[in-house]
């Protein structure tokens, strides 16, 4: 109750929890700038009918002020109410100014707290019984459709209203408008007590009913507390749930659940900046720390398997998305906490990024196994790789930010990714591109030393050319391609060519040498039937041996088959034209000619499937049959 000699400060610190509100006092200052100038009888005008209005809606004074809500049961005489407590807030102030120990500003300071008592319990009331409406999605769609409508109206009429309701035609639905009006009633309570210096009171009722919003949104979301130990202790199963539940929880968090909260918490607390910050923060800040914690937690598992890096990749680009709307939402220096902690999450992502990859070039190089692929196959150590590093390329963009500041391969190891690639820019070439390029030349020294375990020369290279194959085909059907460049994959295919052709030199080299170098030139007829002989048996002995092998991509393989044939076919049908009648001519020289160029070609068509054909094969009986012939001169 103020005497005289009272403290004439306008504003002092008050607390409530971890927020400071700077409160305007209670005591009215001795001197007013500008202050209202009302006469005797004005003064107790305004006082009597403050009287009479507060007096009717004091929870104390009447069962039906109780119960009743004044802003339900009548909003004329609710904004009545609100403009009562105005005029008696001015009407105090002149009375400071003039006698601060006088009779009526102690009837008036009564007044004012029982008015205030009254409209904590109109707060209260449009908090609790609005729940469902001031959801934070309701609140965060009738945003963005009434900013729709203002800018609308703006352009129609040329001059925007300031209004606290905007009901924006048939388009807002009716939840919609009870939500509008709630937040207009709130926000103009809000705007009453703070001007009288009841700002605590306003933020604890606030409070006490937002942050269980917050809260209880976060645990329906699956986001709950875990610690270290916890996460360890988790299967991997168990775990990309948890991750997998964590990246809806996110992108509903910052689209509707935070967001729809500021929204509602900036247009209530709208007439002070310190007090809607602030009280956003306390609201928040705990399910935020929540939510923005787990991905550290997750990072710092331990032994975790290269492969599970797809997970932590996928939360560190939910993240990045979202870091516009994290700065946005959590701005404000009494929240930087919160965003502290989102940024420690995406640095620990980053870290566990990096110590993957690094174990995944270590498990290519310390892969000792003396496993040979059946054929010259496909090695499941390209698959794999390969696999790993066209998924990889699919974050390409946030792994360029991870990558950034790790140590890249030496320039001179990869040359053809500083020409014609499309990512380089100025002659640099992103981290990322460096890495998986690293990477593939890792694998292909791995597959050098897989090949020299056969026996086999001319399977070594086969080995070579298809696990390179898999390799340039696993990149141009990727993303890859857009990292390493056509002159990369130009390169690799040469490389592909080159073992291909060493292949078949030494396969079948022999084959080619049973023929004369002229097969045209004029030789005995003996001589052909040694010539004739020779061939035979070189290409039987080089088909048995070639059937077993495998080239795993058709188009590799065609080609492989074609330039044999274009060779062989075709040097072996000018000798066969130009010798056959006189061999046959000979004795026994039918059975001496056992391969027409036709059957030669057919050979040459059913190599390099990894099996015989009449065991593989599914194909049509004419087809099958005709193999069977072929099978049986071989065999003759």
């Amino acid at each position: 109750m103020p005497r005289k000699g009272m403290r004439s400060i306008c504003f002092e610190p008050r607390t409530t929890s971890s927020l400071t509100i700077p409160r305007q006092s209670r005591a009215y200052p001795a001197r007013l700038t500008n202050r209202p100038s009302f006469s005797e009888p004005t003064k107790v005008q305004n006082l009597e009918s403050a009287t009479a209005m507060i007096t009717k809606w004091d929870p104390d004074s009447s069962t039906f002020a109780r119960v009743t809500s004044l802003f339900y049961e009548d909003k004329r005489e609710a904004m009545e109410f609100l403009k009562c407590i105005n005029d008696l807030q001015k009407g105090m102030h002149l009375l400071v100014s003039e006698d601060s120990a006088s009779e009526k500003l102690i009837q008036a300071q009564n007044l004012m707290q029982i008015a205030m008592k009254r409209l904590q319990k109109e707060f209260y009331q449009i908090l609790s019984i609005n729940r469902a409406h001031l959801d934070p999605e309701s609140v965060s769609t009738r945003s963005s459709r009434s900013a729709r409508s203002s800018i609308s109206d703006y352009e129609d009429d040329g001059s925007p209203e300031d209004d606290d309701v905007q009901v924006a035609g048939d388009s807002i639905t009716e939840v919609e408008e009870v939500s509008s009006i709630a937040m207009a009633d709130l926000k103009s309570i809000a705007d009453c007590m703070i001007s009288a210096g009841y700002a605590k009171e306003c933020f604890s009722i606030y409070k006490v009913i937002r942050k269980s919003i917050i809260d209880e949104g976060i645990y329906r979301l699956g986001v709950e507390r875990v610690s270290n130990s916890q996460i360890n202790k988790m299967d991997w199963e168990a775990l990309d749930f948890k991750i997998d539940n964590w990246l809806d929880a996110v992108k509903i968090a910052m689209r509707t659940l935070f967001n729809g909260e500021k929204i509602l918490c900036d247009h209530v607390f709208a007439s002070s900046d310190y007090i809607k910050k602030s009280c956003f923060s306390d609201i928040s800040k705990e399910g935020a720390m929540l939510l923005f914690r787990f991905p550290e937690i997750v990072a710092k598992t331990k032994k975790s398997p290269p492969e599970k890096i797809f997970p932590l990749l996928g939360m560190y680009t939910v993240m990045a998305e979202n870091w516009p709307e994290i700065e946005s939402i959590f701005g404000h220096e009494s929240i930087s906490n919160v965003r502290l902690q989102a940024l420690n999450s995406l640095v620990k992502l980053s870290e566990s990024v990096r110590a993957m990859i690094s174990n995944f070039e270590s498990s290519i190089q310390k892969e000792s196994s003396k496993f040979q692929v059946a054929g010259g196959g496909v090695h499941p150590l390209t698959v794999q790789t390969m696999n790993y590093l066209s998924l990889l390329a699919d974050y390409s963009n946030v792994l360029t930010d991870i990558l950034a500041d790790w140590p890249p391969p030496a320039k001179s190891s990869f040359p053809e990714l500083y020409s014609d690639n499309p990512e380089s820019t100025d002659g640099q070439v992103p981290a990322i591109t460096l890495h998986v390029a690293w990477l593939i030349l890792v694998l292909l020294c791995k597959l050098d030393t897989k090949a020299e375990l056969y026996k086999d020369v001319s399977l070594s290279y086969l080995f070579l050319a298809n696990n390179l194959q898999h390799v340039v085909s696993k990149v141009r059907r990727s993303n890859l391609q857009h990292l390493l460049g056509e002159e990369w994959t130009h390169r690799h295919e040469a490389k592909v060519r080159q073992f291909a052709a060493n292949y078949e030199r030494v396969a079948w080299d022999q084959v080619f040498k049973s023929l004369p170098d002229n097969p045209t030139a004029a030789i005995t007829p003996d001589q052909a039937k040694d010539y004739f002989k020779n061939f035979q048996s070189s290409f039987e002995q080089a088909h048995k041996q070639q059937s077993p092998f495998i080239v795993a991509d058709p188009k590799l393989r065609d080609e492989i088959k074609v330039s044999i044939g274009r060779k062989l076919v075709a040097k072996y049908r000018e000798f066969y034209d130009k010798h056959m009648l006189i061999v046959r001519e000979e004795r026994n020289g039918g059975m001496v000619v056992r391969f027409c160029p036709e059957d030669v070609g057919n050979y040459l068509s059913d190599l390099f499937f990894g099996t015989t054909y009449a065991s593989g094969s599914s194909g049509s009986s004419s087809t099958s049959s005709s193999h069977h012939r072929r099978q049986s001169l071989l065999k003759a």
